[in-house]
């Protein structure tokens, strides 16, 4: 006996699965076009990770031309994926959380939720970290005494982490004035430091004459590997949630030739800001500075510095909230959703932020490419490797979309739990991961992305063969 439509409908909006934010969005919610999703990368990309992740490679040996194909070939390869995972979002109208529980089971669809938001945690640390370096150096420009005080980075960290932690408490509705003004606000900023460079460094031949520091191409091929690594990892945690954004598609072309045309050309234009910038302080002061807060310290105009930093601050705050709470305070409480509230999770997130020791990613570029990049890069790979096989090979495309809302149905696999998933992903991450520990195989960890993301593709392939024949049918 079939079930009506209508007890159907009631049964799923009864789910403890379903609330209206996971619900599959209707027509009437589907309105994003090519210029949308070209303008949405043009807002994530330009920021000063971007610019920090372009600068590192030059501190890191690289000559300008170098860096600048690093970063192109990088986005261009993590466009693939960013596609792949594009196209259920867009053909169901279905989240990333929604979309994770065909391939990891309706309660294990967490396990890959929460290691998307443990990475933004990260990255909360890491530009409220940033926040404070702009406070500190603020505060110098207006009170030079302010210099002598120990531990004034920290100090000025807190006091920008409690005014993240007040947003969130308040409401998000308090900054709504700053949306869609951090993207200007930072490129002119970078055109400010481009200019300084310029003029300081005396035109673009002495700019862009900082030779690579590698003495052959194989030395340029032992650093290529991580640094290529890293920024596919940059964008590894936007390549599994995009369905968040495509769900709202009006067609699969308009959302890829948007972000087709969009990705791989914002981040290697705002990237060439960082890295022209970089080069000229070879120039300039002898050495690769990266962090642009501590290069707007050594300027000599007040005013200059002032602007700057209030204008990295407020775009800051923008982008941390916007980009780095909601996802993991969403995924928090999807953990528990009687127990965690939004505003619970997001407390969370900023605890977690501290945590995770921000001050040591961004030690050097070392850390920063080579630690936080390449090892989450470890852990995200394997999911999106598992979820592009699951969509593409395993189910052909074809998902039981009421059942992603109900237990006990298509994807409930063992009490909610699809352990062919996990274990695939213990085996992508934990070869990725086993270069970091021996020595012999560290190839391994610098293709940490790719060795992850082929490797549980692979398992999870293996694994799921006795369901392949019958998957379209029954899941």
């Amino acid at each position: 006996m079939s079930i009506a439509p209508e007890s159907l409908h009631s049964r799923i909006e009864s789910s403890p699965l379903y609330n209206p934010d996971l619900a599959p969005a209707g027509p009437e919610r589907r309105h994003w076009g090519t210029y949308n999703y070209a303008v949405l990368w043009v807002s994530m990309s330009v920021n000063i990770l971007t610019y920090m992740l372009a600068a590192s490679l030059i501190q890191g040996g690289v000559n300008w031309k170098q860096a600048a194909a690093t970063v192109f070939l990088g986005n261009t390869i993590v466009l693939v994926p960013m596609l792949l995972n594009s196209h259920p979002g867009a053909r169901y109208g279905i989240p990333f959380p929604v979309l994770a529980r065909a391939s990891f089971g309706v309660l294990g669809a967490n396990v890959a939720a929460v290691l998307r938001a443990l990475v933004a945690c990260g990255w909360f640390g890491i530009q409220t970290w940033i926040g404070g370096e702009a406070i500190s150096t603020l505060l110098g420009v207006l009170a030079p005494g302010w210099g002598q005080f120990a531990h004034r980075t920290a100090i000025c960290f807190l006091a920008f982490w409690l005014i993240n932690l007040a947003v969130i408490l308040k409401g998000i509705e308090y900054i709504r004035f700053l949306q869609g003004i951090s993207a200007p606000v930072l490129l002119a900023v970078g055109l400010l430091l481009l200019a300084w460079a310029y003029h300081s460094a005396g035109g673009f031949g002495p700019m862009l004459s900082a030779p690579s520091r590698l003495a052959n191409f194989a030395d340029f091929l032992k650093f290529l590997v991580p640094a290529l690594n890293a920024t596919v990892g940059f964008w590894a945690t936007v390549s599994l949630n995009i369905p968040d954004f495509t769900r709202f598609a009006r067609s699969q072309r308009q959302q890829m030739i948007g972000q087709a045309l969009s990705l791989p050309t914002t981040m290697t234009l705002y990237s060439l800001i960082g890295i022209l910038v970089t080069s000229a302080t070879v120039v300039i002061y002898g050495t690769a500075i990266w962090d642009p807060v501590q290069l707007l310290s050594r300027f000599h105009s007040p005013v200059a510095v002032v602007i700057s930093l209030v204008a990295i601050l407020l775009a800051t705050l923008n982008v941390n909230i916007g980009a780095n709470v909601v996802s993991p305070a969403n995924d928090f409480s999807n953990l528990w959703p009687r127990r965690i509230s939004f505003r619970t999770g997001g407390v969370i997130t900023c605890f977690m932020g501290i945590a995770l020791m921000p001050w040591k990613m961004l030690a050097n570029y070392r850390t920063f490419i080579l630690g936080w990049l390449g090892g989450y890069a470890a852990l995200l790979g394997p999911v999106a490797g598992i979820m592009i096989c699951d969509y593409f090979l395993v189910r052909r495309r074809v998902l039981l979309l009421d059942d992603l809302y109900l237990r006990r149905c298509a994807y409930e696999y063992s009490h909610g739990f699809n352990w062919r998933a996990l274990a695939a992903l213990a085996a992508g991450a934990g070869t990725a991961l086993v270069g970091l520990v021996v020595p012999q195989v560290r190839v391994l960890y610098d293709y940490s992305w790719f060795v992850g993301f082929v490797v549980a593709f692979v398992a999870y392939y293996v694994l799921m063969g006795s369901q392949r024949a019958t998957a379209p049918a029954s899941a």
